[in-house]
């Protein structure tokens, strides 16, 4: 045998075998589990260039079942509560009707992710009014929530990274976004938007728990919930349509 000829196998051995080296890349990466939430989000439902109808809007907020889901258990606290006066039934109606959605959901053979966590998140507030003997205090994770979007909405545009531009971003796959003067613009004032929706709620809700009007609290919680998130979802799509469908040679570099 010719001297320096590998046997078989011999200069294969630092080859990898098969699969070993595509396990990082079958493994999504954190980016891509990030782009993934975004797409199961409201603006997901619709791609940027995309005119917004109705009937995605519609599913942007879970179909007909998912509004009944959303409005049924605060209007039920509501209705008990004005009522009764007591925070038992109040609590637990809505919790009750919680419930129903996971088993309808679950005989339908539908996913009960989306169900399972608002039953939790009904349970962990009639938790909280039940311990307190307070009905304001069903509110309380509401008000949480509102704080926590409102924090972390400025905190990206002080970050000069507003949020909406961000998933948009991973939506479209567009990483140099905050480089085009009107996408920035445009994802900016996007942004504000949803930082002035939950301190809007804030401003109307906080005085309403501090003073005790538990039955005002219901209905501005339903007022300000889904039909407010829808109006501003839809104009944050027509806003983003301005600019990610924009021609290629219209665009502008933002200076850094």
């Amino acid at each position: 045998m010719v001297q320096g000829a590998e046997s078989p196998g011999e200069g294969s051995q630092g080859a990898e075998s098969p699969g070993e080296g595509s396990q990082d890349e079958q493994q999504p990466s954190f980016a891509d589990a990030v782009a993934a939430a975004a797409r199961r989000s409201g603006l997901g439902r619709v791609e940027p260039g995309q005119a917004p109808t109705a009937g995605a809007l519609l599913a942007a907020i879970g179909g007909v079942r998912g509004l009944v889901e959303s409005i049924l258990p605060g209007l039920l606290f509501l209705v008990v509560f004005t009522i009764t006066q007591q925070v038992l039934p109040s609590v637990l109606a809505p919790l009750a009707i919680a419930v129903v959605f996971i088993v309808v959901r679950a005989l339908t053979r539908q996913p009960v992710t989306s169900a399972i966590a608002g039953a939790l998140g009904i349970a962990v507030s009639a938790g909280l009014a039940l311990l307190s003997g307070r009905a304001e205090d069903n509110f309380v994770p509401g008000l949480v929530i509102n704080v926590v979007m409102v924090l972390v909405m400025v905190g990206s545009i002080l970050a000069k990274r507003p949020l909406i531009g961000v998933v948009v971003g991973l939506l479209t796959g567009d990483a140099v976004w905050r480089a085009d003067a009107a996408k920035y613009r445009v994802a900016l004032i996007a942004t504000i938007l949803w930082v002035v929706l939950p301190a809007l709620r804030l401003a109307v809700q906080l005085p309403l728990y501090l003073t005790e009007q538990a039955a005002a609290l219901g209905a501005t919680k339903l007022v300000m919930g889904v039909p407010l998130y829808a109006i501003l979802l839809w104009v944050t799509w027509l806003l983003i349509r301005t600019a990610w469908s924009a021609p290629r040679g219209a665009e502008e570099t933002r200076e850094a």
